[in-house]
């Protein structure tokens, strides 16, 4: 069954690193949600245990920080991914924050499926 969603105005939930989320769809193999950090926030530090997402940028300015790579700049048009596992954390920079639509394959299964863990910030 075909589903049609607009991005809400206000957020739904704060994730477990404490950014902010606008549920939007989700199928059997994956879900999707818009992600929101405001100005000067920082994230906490996380692993997914069961979960891979993928993340575009779709506003504002930042950097991501995961496990198993470098320091990323955040800006619109940047796409990135987080395999199962990967510590992460991120950071909004500027006036505007930073907002990413992030692709979760399976589907976000709930709060216990992040664990926090030591940030780089």
């Amino acid at each position: 069954m075909s589903s049609t969603v607009t991005l809400p105005a206000d957020f739904d939930v704060l994730a477990p690193d404490g950014s902010e989320v606008r549920i939007l769809l989700a199928t059997a193999g994956g879900s999707l949600a818009h992600f929101r950090l405001p100005a000067g926030a920082v994230s906490k530090a996380v692993r997914h245990r069961t979960v891979e997402e993928i993340w575009y940028i779709v506003s504002g300015a930042g950097e991501m920080w995961r496990s198993d790579s470098e320091v990323v700049t955040l800006s619109p048009g940047v796409c990135l991914t987080i395999p199962v596992g990967v510590s992460f954390q991120f950071r909004a920079l500027g006036a505007d924050g930073v907002a990413a639509v992030a692709v979760t394959m399976p589907p976000w299964p709930g709060d216990e499926e992040a664990e926090h863990v030591d940030g780089h910030w």
